[in-house]
């Protein structure tokens, strides 16, 4: 079960995310699938797969380059997870912004609970933060020596 399942990821990834085919979301995910983290208004989860397609298109509007590289997979039961690097270019409106044609890097991490052949749910954690911040939605954080960071890290060593 674990090699189909990881082969089942690995197709998710490759058709529906690099290449842009719709028609897999509708073979690979369950009609009552439940999919966590995409961004969804007040963390919300995305159902289905219509529901998932609006979040697809609009990230693939926003990135139409996007490139997701599995760089680990782990497979235990009915359980896959993947630690994912995602590359592109900010080329279009979708994330609600003017393009900034800025490149981006991100990296996170899926888990799918796969069943009868489908994603039945997944689970989604990727640093939307520095994606914010890359394609200038965000100030860059202060990496300074005046930085919360460094303040605290003093201050432990007074203690």
């Amino acid at each position: 079960m674990s090699d189909a399942n990881r082969e089942l990821i690995h197709e998710w990834f490759e058709r529906v995310w690099n290449h842009g085919d719709e028609s897999v979301i509708d073979r690979l995910m369950s009609p009552t699938a439940t999919v966590h983290g995409l961004g969804a208004a007040h963390g919300e989860p995305v159902s289905g797969p219509e529901g998932f397609k609006t979040f697809f298109r609009a990230f693939r509007v926003a990135f139409p380059d996007i490139n997701i590289r599995i760089m680990r997979t782990i497979c235990e039961g009915d359980m896959v997870a993947c630690h994912c690097a995602v590359t592109g270019t900010h080329a279009g409106p979708g994330l609600g912004v003017a393009p900034s044609n800025a490149p981006i890097e991100i990296h996170g991490v899926s888990i799918a609970r796969i069943q009868n052949g489908q994603i039945q749910e997944g689970w989604n954690c990727y640093d939307f933060m520095s994606l914010y911040q890359q394609v200038g939605m965000l100030p860059e954080l202060a990496s300074n020596a005046g930085g919360a960071g460094s303040r605290l890290s003093a201050a432990s060593r007074r203690v």
